[in-house]
This record gives C-alpha cells, sequence and structure tokens, in this order.
C-alpha cells in the first residue's frame, strides 16, 4: 500500500516502477522512479517529495523504523540497479557517470540516534533539504528521512502521511482540508480509505493496527462522504438528462445529431429556466441559443432582434420597455457572451449590466 501511494503520487512527473525485480537473487524494489525529460507543474505540488524526485531514485518506504540490517539490505538493492544501469551503458559504448546512478530514499516513520551515528549521516542544509533528512557519505548515495522530525508544512505533507502517532494523524487531517481542486486529493484518499479497509478486514488487529486504522479514518470517511454525493449528484444529473431528452422527442420526434449536441449545454441551466425554454422556443431557436458558435450569423437571419425578445419574453413573461430599450446594446455583443448573460442573468442584473 505504501508503494501504491507513493505511485499516485510521483505517476505525474515521470516513470514510475513498483516492486521492481533486481538481478544477482530475487530482490524487489519498492518503488523505482525516472523522471519525465521535462519538469512537471506537480513536482511543486509535491513539495519535498517532488524535490527527491528531481533525478533517478528508489524509494524504500518503511511502516515501522528499519533496522540497521534493513538499511544495508536496501543499500544492496540501489548497488544492484546500478550494476544493471552500468551493464547497460557498457552494451551502448558508453561510460555510466556520478549523475545517473539513481539515490535512494530510505522513507522511515522515526530514525534512532544509534542508527543516524552508526551510518555516519549528515543535514544537508547547503542544499536546503531541512531537518530529518539525512546524507550518508556522497558516493553511497543513499539518504535516510526520518518522518516525524520534518518541518510540519505544507511542502512536507506528503511524506508526512506516511509516519505514525501524531505525524501521521496530523498529516492526513491537513490532507483532508485540502482544497478539492488538488491534483492528488482525490486519489490519495481513495487509497488511504482502501488502506484502512485491508487492515480493518483482518481477523486478528495489533495495537499497531487499531493505531493505524484511527489515523486513517478521517480520510476513510472523507472520501465515504463525497463518494456518496458524487453518486447523488450524476444520477439527478443523468434523471435531467432523461428529462431533456423525453421532452424533445415529444416536440420534435427524435433526437438527431443537431440536437444531441445541445444537450449538454442545456443541462447547465437551472431546472426552472430550462423548462421554460424547452415548453416555449422552437428547434431552431434552441440550435441557435445552444449550439456552436460557427454558422450563427446565418442562423439569427434578419430576425436578431426578434429572436433575443422571444428568448427575452420566454424568460421573464413579457419584455417592458425598459428591457426593450437595452437589447440594441445586448445586439452589439459576440453571440457566446451575449447567450451566457440572456440564460443566466436575472431581470434586474441584465438591466445593470446594459445600463447606460
Amino acid at each position: 500500500m505504501l508503494a501504491q501511494y507513493l505511485e499516485e503520487l510521483l505517476a505525474p512527473l515521470g516513470t514510475v516502477e513498483t516492486s521492481r525485480d533486481v538481478l544477482s537473487e530475487v530482490r524487489q524494489v519498492d518503488v523505482c522512479f525516472i523522471p519525465a525529460p521535462s519538469p512537471s507543474p506537480e513536482s511543486e505540488t509535491l513539495g519535498l517529495l517532488g524535490k527527491m524526485a528531481a533525478t533517478t531514485c528508489l524509494f524504500e518506504p518503511f511502516r515501522n523504523a528499519p533496522t540497521p540490517v534493513e538499511v544495508r539490505s536496501c543499500m544492496l538493492k540501489l548497488y544492484s540497479v546500478e550494476a544493471e544501469l552500468l551493464r547497460k551503458a557498457r552494451r551502448e559504448r558508453r561510460s555510466l557517470s556520478e549523475d545517473e546512478s539513481p539515490r535512494l530514499w530510505i522513507l522511515s516513520p522515526s530514525c534512532s540516534q544509534r542508527l543516524l551515528n552508526g551510518f555516519g549521516v549528515k543535514l544537508n542544509q547547503s542544499e536546503n533539504w531541512g531537518e530529518g533528512v539525512y546524507f550518508l557519505p556522497e558516493f553511497q548515495r543513499t539518504v535516510l528521512v526520518s518522518i516525524n522530525q520534518l518541518p510540519v508544512n505544507q511542502d512536507t505533507l506528503w511524506l508526512r502521511v506516511l509516519g505514525k502517532r501524531r505525524t501521521q494523524q496530523q498529516a492526513i487531517d491537513e490532507l483532508v482540508g485540502l482544497p478539492k481542486e488538488n491534483p492528488f486529493r482525490r486519489n490519495i484518499l481513495e487509497i488511504l480509505a482502501n488502506w484502512r479497509i485491508n487492515v480493518g478486514s483482518s481477523e486478528t488487529l495489533s495495537n499497531a493496527d487499531r493505531e493505524l486504522i484511527m489515523n486513517l479514518s478521517p480520510a476513510y470517511f472523507k472520501w465515504r462522504e463525497e463518494a456518496v454525493s458524487e453518486g447523488r449528484q450524476e444520477g439527478r444529473l443523468e434523471e435531467r438528462r432523461q428529462m431533456v431528452e423525453n421532452f424533445l422527442r415529444v416536440r420534435f420526434g427524435e433526437i438527431d445529431a443537431e440536437l444531441e449536441a445541445i444537450i449538454a449545454p442545456m443541462l447547465q441551466l437551472t431546472p426552472q429556466v430550462l423548462t421554460r425554454l424547452l415548453f416555449s422556443l422552437s428547434r431552431e431557436e434552441l440550435l441557435l441559443w445552444f449550439g456552436g458558435a460557427s454558422g450563427v450569423e446565418e442562423r439569427f437571419g434578419e430576425g436578431k432582434r426578434e429572436k433575443v425578445e422571444n428568448l427575452l419574453k420566454v424568460r421573464f413573461g413579457e419584455v417592458d420597455q425598459e428591457l426593450a430599450d437595452k437589447i440594441a446594446s445586448m445586439l452589439e455583443l459576440p453571440h457566446q457572451e451575449l447567450t451566457a448573460l440572456l440564460l443566466t442573468l436575472s431581470r434586474q442584473e441584465l438591466l445593470e449590466r446594459f445600463a447606460r
């Protein structure tokens, strides 16, 4: 599940391969990442994780803090991948530069001082990596990330979700509170919700499992709430579409390609406005107001003012002198802009919009 989480975040930035087999004996790298040739704008959204993914790298996330043996095992995978790249370079009769060698990121919920001292790590303030990011000696190309030591800010959010206890709990609360427009929020909520479901389905739960379920629950409930809401909205939209199709069939006998093309834009209107238009406008008028911009002047013909008046009459019941005085100004607008105003603004808003 940790590898799937990283795969979802890194996919827009380049090529992601999970559970990659490496030679020498059967081993698998959790996540192998190769950045795309052109930088992706999503890398900034991912903050510190995006910075890590700026070059070819391996990710080894741990649910519990790794032992020294486990760290060395990860490093052995790194050297196996590097050996594969070196053999490939030799077949292509070129050398493998140091920059082409992948970097290993070991993501741990915490790192003991003994572990840090034992591997001789150092913080890298010169490149502004910040607290919690510990680099082994340069040519070992390995970094230990102690997630509980990362600064609590937007840049570290996606990594802190992989932490434990309070670190993870706070990060998930922040994730749930992200705007819906965030490109990663929806899919990550679903992954975390599925993680909770999988852990909760076990017949025997450890204390760590119960803690994880508690931490993941806000993401699970938010995902479920939004999924149910979206399902209802889609259901209501489908009902409205069927209603429009039935209206068109009753009025015009069949729904040809031209009528089919204007159903989607009609569904953007409120039910009250849409119903009045379906009852009152002719086929030609519906195509005029909801069709594409091409050929508009031909469809208007010489009766452009009359068609605008008729649409206003359908919407507001009558065209009084106050509205009639604004039509000349309305006709000066481009068709698409005029259509949007006529179909969405109230009578008072139209008067204010075209006040001289």
